[in-house]
């Protein structure tokens, strides 16, 4: 069976491709390399024994898409590709729309043309929006607060109008919560281009030394200890939630939602604590004002996924602090 991965040199995209050739699928990956490293289909292939096709191309591009799937025969889906970072979409916004909702209506109309009929989202708990609480399930209304939210809002709607529309096609529909951690090898990880975006990448860049301290935004919230409360979940836990949910593809149709997260909030200060606990390490960082935006707690309600996915988080946050200080120094002894 082979799976195109959009964007499968990314963070999450790269950990799915090894969880799908260790269990026999045949990989295509199309990327950009955008925010990506073109060394990452080797670390796939130096962790899997075999490097997967990649076409390096923007999959809004349907003329190099549609390539693609003339050259091989795609049973399913798993798309990626996309810009997502929350405060750079509020300063451009149309670049974000017209890229993250460009490249899903050309993928759909390329897998309409090859008879393709399963399609996993990678979805984001962003579209709960402000008005939810914690913890959310999948049947609360969604909205979003800024660009990058929108756009998955908007696609999830697209997906379910064109299940609607065509009532073979299966579209799962993957709400992230908060990945971090990596690979235990060391070779694949949360790697961006620039200033960390994400938590974990800077908290580990600081801990090396490659940044002078974290800013924690805020420590006046409604929770245990002020810190926001977040669902932090392991890439490789998230992976292979993608595999439940092409197995789930496979046997239904109609676009479902699910959340992939543990269902338990931790603070970012009991994150830092981890970190530097099971990593012997220190993490300088002081106190700033709140980030506008930011909500005291999200976490999710994943006993959806549990219950038809049969899927289920399995790996600790002292399992995502060990493997993302791994892999910044495994990267470190590389340079």
């Amino acid at each position: 069976m082979t799976i195109l991965v959009t964007g499968g040199a990314g963070y999450i995209g790269s950990h799915t491709c090894v969880e799908l050739q260790q269990k026999g699928y045949d990989v295509v990956i199309a990327d950009n390399f955008f925010n990506s490293s073109l060394d990452v289909p080797e670390r796939i292939a130096k962790i899997t024994g075999k490097k997967p096709k990649v076409y390096q191309l923007d999959v809004a591009d349907e003329h190099a898409l549609e390539l693609v799937f003339s050259a091989n025969c795609i049973d399913a889906v798993i798309h990626f590709a996309g810009l997502k970072a929350v405060g750079e979409s509020c300063h451009i916004p149309l670049h974000y729309y017209r890229n993250n909702l460009d490249s899903t209506l050309t993928l759909l109309e390329t897998m309409e043309r090859h008879n393709c009929k399963q399609l996993v989202f990678s979805s984001s708990a962003t579209v709960y929006g402000p008005a939810n609480e914690s913890p959310y399930t999948e049947d609360m209304p969604t909205s979003a607060t800024n660009p990058y939210g929108w756009t998955k809002v908007m696609i999830e709607q697209i997906l379910r109008d064109y299940c609607t529309a065509d009532s073979g096609f299966s579209a799962v529909l993957l709400r992230y919560f908060n990945p971090i951690g990596a690979h235990e090898s060391g070779l694949l990880g949360d790697d961006p281009n620039g200033i960390p975006n994400n938590l974990m990448p800077f908290v580990a860049r600081v801990a090396a030394g490659q940044l002078p301290e974290l800013t924690v935004f805020g420590n006046d919230y409604p929770t245990r200890d002020g810190t926001c409360l977040r669902d932090y979940i392991h890439v490789v836990d998230l992976a292979k939630g993608h595999l439940s949910a092409l197995s789930y593809a496979a046997s239904h149709t109609g676009a479902e939602a699910f959340n992939l997260g543990t269902g338990e909030g931790v603070s970012v200060l009991e994150l830092i604590n981890t970190f530097e606990r099971v990593n012997e390490v220190s993490v300088p960082h002081r106190i700033g004002e709140r980030r506008e935006g930011d909500l005291a707690d999200v976490y999710a309600d994943p006993s959806r996924a549990r219950n038809e996915l049969h899927w289920v988080a399995e790996k600790t946050v002292e399992d995502m602090c060990r493997d993302s200080w791994h892999f910044i120094q495994t990267r470190m002894a590389e340079q």
